[in-house]
């Protein structure tokens, strides 16, 4: 019996030892890159307006499934000046939405609410939304992205 509890007690600190480790040596990984995904066609965005566009994760695995579609807010100001938002809240991640009578973004999970820049407007919300470094290459919209933006990956 002894040597059971023994052996039960070496496995039970073996298991919880991994993740430890884990984390300790995860600085030896190497760190995913941001690239450029395409959006679509410039044209598919009319000026003046917000809509909701989406792209595929490039870091997806063959288990996400409908997860790797990431979306992200457009706003398209006049020409070829957009502004892209991830959909996530700063305050808790929860996804916002775009009401288009009142030209806000609102967070359903504590009532966030952003201006149609993406600056904080009210809510527990501590900044403004997160928003995707673009650029414009032979008529299509591009977004540096394949990590949800954050104060970490600095988009």
């Amino acid at each position: 019996m002894l040597k059971l509890g023994l052996a039960l007690n070496v496995l039970a600190g073996a298991l919880v030892s991994l993740p430890l480790i884990g984390y300790l040596f995860s600085v030896l990984i190497e760190k995913m890159e941001l690239q450029w995904i395409k959006l679509g066609a410039v044209s598919s965005f009319p000026e003046g307006e917000t809509r909701l566009a989406s792209y595929q994760n490039p870091y997806r695995l063959s288990w996400d499934g409908a997860t790797s579609d990431i979306p992200c807010w457009v706003r398209r100001l006049t020409g070829n000046k957009f502004e892209v938002f991830a959909i996530n809240c700063t305050h808790l991640g929860c996804p916002v939405r775009w009401f288009s009578e009142s030209k806000l973004f609102m967070c359903p999970c504590h009532g966030g609410v952003f201006y149609q820049d993406g600056e904080h407007a009210a809510g527990p919300p501590p900044r403004g939304l997160y928003k995707y470094q673009i650029k414009i290459e032979k008529g299509d919209l591009y977004v540096k992205g394949g990590l949800i933006p954050s104060l970490s990956n600095k988009v």
